[in-house]
């Protein structure tokens, strides 16, 4: 790409939500606003090679953005009818938008018209333009189906004519789920980039922990949300650890923890300890209260397993999912041995929704290759499975050294 190309792409990448938060305050359509913020870009590609990259790219997005829905609803007849919308007071089109738009984006997509899965897929989609093939990926589904779940609900949040807002007090226990689950996910898709020629997207990991911050700072004495935040801390803070100055993705046991972020680890020690008391924790505080536990372990031989295994044991009664017990046979095989290990992941093979999961033939070809055994095609199937090329060079690693 040239400087042009980067500076739109960059762009695109660090305000896509701000800015398409902004225009659906104009349309209230999230189509509209989406087409409006896409051909806006589309524009900066000639204007910007024309007149030069502007100071304040966000704000140059949101102006052409902004005119383009105004032109829109002139266009369709609408104007009139929309007028008494656009009195709500709002920023001048060259200042930043206010800070809380995205969560307010977020929570118009976790509506409770929609299914949790729906609300997932449209708040990944939008509030940070994830692409639907990695919006699929993350929810394990194949892409057409993430692609119909975006479509459905878009129509049904325009037909329920859905406020931008945050929502009221008493609304907030019918979505809160929802918004901690799509936040989750949408950290964990920048945490390991399900696609592309690095292991990480930053930009994504950190805006889902700015979005956390804020849910704490809108609801600071909800244990869950506590337990959100203190989850995305202790796992943003080994970022820097987690590859080789060549790229090359490291194991837990490998990384150098000199290079982990003390004050993050500690911030996320704390909100675990509020998160965990008073009466049983939910999802999120024991996922915390796990990825605490590897933060603070001097070294991965000074790991307390056993109470880890504990911790997943709560988590997988809390919320049965495929993947936690796919982790807790981690867990398993440090304390019971791999092949006990091995035999939990036998009958996780036999669950659908794991069918393209590359995290599973890949643990189960590391326990193999423990037992001294041929793990040879469970790292093939694991390559073929995997679209990052970072987790797809280790495992090619790993298959050689198993041969």
């Amino acid at each position: 790409m040239n400087g042009v190309e980067r500076a739109v792409a960059d762009a695109h990448r660090r305000e896509w939500a701000a800015v398409l938060a902004t225009t659906v305050r104009v349309t209230r359509d999230l189509d509209l606003a989406e087409d409006c913020v896409q051909d806006a870009c589309a524009d900066a590609l000639r204007d910007w090679a024309r007149d030069g990259v502007p100071a304040r790219p966000g704000a140059w997005l949101t102006t052409a953005a902004r005119h383009k829905a105004l032109d829109a609803l002139r266009r369709a007849g609408t104007l009139r009818s929309k007028l008494h919308l656009l009195v709500e007071p709002t920023t001048a089109p060259d200042d930043p938008p206010p800070p809380d738009d995205p969560l307010r984006l977020v929570f118009l997509c976790c509506h409770p018209a929609l299914g949790t899965e729906a609300q997932v897929a449209l708040t990944l989609r939008l509030v940070c333009g994830v692409a639907t093939l990695d919006v699929a990926r993350a929810l394990l589904v194949p892409e057409a189906t993430a692609a119909a779940r975006i479509t459905r609900a878009k129509k049904k949040v325009a037909a329920a004519r859905v406020p931008f807002r945050l929502p009221a007090a008493a609304e907030l226990p019918d979505r809160l789920d929802a918004v901690l689950t799509t936040v989750h996910l949408l950290f964990t898709t920048g945490h390991t980039a399900p696609s592309g020629g690095t292991l990480t997207r930053d930009d994504l990991a950190g805006h889902a922990l700015d979005l956390a911050r804020l849910l704490h700072r809108l609801m600071p004495d909800e244990r869950e949300v506590r337990g959100l935040l203190a989850l995305l801390l202790a796992n943003h803070a080994r970022r820097a650890g987690r590859t080789a100055a060549d790229g090359r993705l490291l194991t837990l046991a490998e990384q150098d923890r000199s290079t982990w972020d003390p004050a993050a680890i500690d911030e996320a020690h704390h909100l675990v300890v509020a998160a965990l008391r008073g009466g049983r924790p939910g999802r999120f505080a024991l996922q915390a209260a796990i990825a605490a536990l590897h933060a603070t372990a001097p070294t991965y031989d000074d790991t307390d397993w056993p109470q880890l295994l504990l911790l997943y044991d709560e988590l997988t009664r809390v919320w049965p999912s495929p993947v936690v017990a796919l982790n807790r046979a981690v867990a398993v095989a440090e304390v019971r041995g791999p092949a006990a290990a091995l035999a939990e992941v036998a009958e996780l093979e036999r669950d659908r929704r794991l069918a393209g999961y590359h995290y599973l033939p890949a643990v189960k070809a590391d326990l193999l290759r423990r037992l001294g055994r041929d793990a040879t095609a469970e790292y093939e199937r694991a390559i073929a499975l995997a679209d990052n090329d970072a987790e797809r060079a280790f495992l090619r690693e790993r298959a050689q050294s198993a041969r």
